[in-house]
């Protein structure tokens, strides 16, 4: 099979919600938490999501902006197993109002009932230089 383009890997990458974020702790340990895209996929190598100021993913992240995400498809047909992607990038924290509004789901309100305006909400973006992919018996890589 060929080398995957971005744009096969987007398309693929729209399908999947959650993502596990993997982050440097403050003692050098690795830290994997889950992290939903909130189904806003546009994906042109930057992954978007919401965290709380307060939270231990946003302080590892302020540390050491090198971080991982991995995630997994679907499987395919009779059997086929799923699509594998493991990224890995910089991630970057963004606070500006106008751009959390951009990318806000009202489900998010469960958590943050204020909305994009809510007290200690920020987003992560990480922007993938290098994605690894498998799928099934193929696997590919690109650089960005």
């Amino acid at each position: 099979m060929a080398q995957k383009t971005l744009s096969e890997v987007a398309k693929t990458l729209k399908d999947i919600d959650f993502m596990m974020l993997l982050t440097h702790t403050d003692d050098g340990q690795i830290a994997g938490r889950p992290m939903s895209n909130n189904r806003d996929v546009e994906y042109d190598g930057d992954s978007w999501f919401f965290v709380g100021e307060e939270s231990r993913t946003f302080a590892d992240v302020s540390r050491d902006p090198k971080v991982t995400l991995s995630a997994q498809g679907k499987g395919g047909l009779l059997g086929k197993p799923p699509i594998f992607f493991n990224i890995e990038g910089e991630a970057e924290i963004v606070r500006d109002r106008a751009t959390l509004a951009e990318h806000w789901v009202k489900d998010l309100e469960r958590w943050w009932p204020q909305g994009p305006d809510s007290p200690g909400l920020a987003m992560i973006k990480v922007h993938a230089s290098r994605i690894h992919y498998w799928d099934g018996e193929d696997q590919g890589e690109l650089r960005l």
